[in-house]
């Protein structure tokens, strides 16, 4: 169960990250044309598709900063809290073979 927290924490805080580096490529007016950008922020627009519009308080690079930072924070905590209850589950031991009564 360690393990798979592990996994759980690592893939959240990767999604966080790579949300983030999106917020700051739009923010930051990077050339949409290159590659890497456009593929970074098309993945980071998958990821944060349930959180699309929720505010709206003016410009679009506000809008989408704050939005999407909203994904980065609920995908990290979301994350952290599964793999915690996941760390503090009990492991089952094997039970032993039983021996015949004399």
């Amino acid at each position: 169960m360690i393990a798979l927290a592990r996994v759980i924490r690592m893939l959240a805080g990767l999604a966080a990250a790579l949300i983030v580096v999106g917020i700051l490529l739009y923010v930051f007016s990077a050339n949409s044309h290159n590659g890497v950008v456009s593929d970074i922020h098309s993945a980071a627009a998958w990821i944060v598709g349930p959180f699309k519009g929720i505010f709206s308080i003016g410009g679009k690079k506000a809008n989408l900063a704050l939005n999407w930072g909203i994904a980065a924070v609920v995908y990290l905590a979301v994350g952290h809290l599964i793999a915690s209850m996941l760390a503090r589950t009990p492991t089952r031991r094997p039970v032993g073979r039983m021996r015949p009564v004399a």
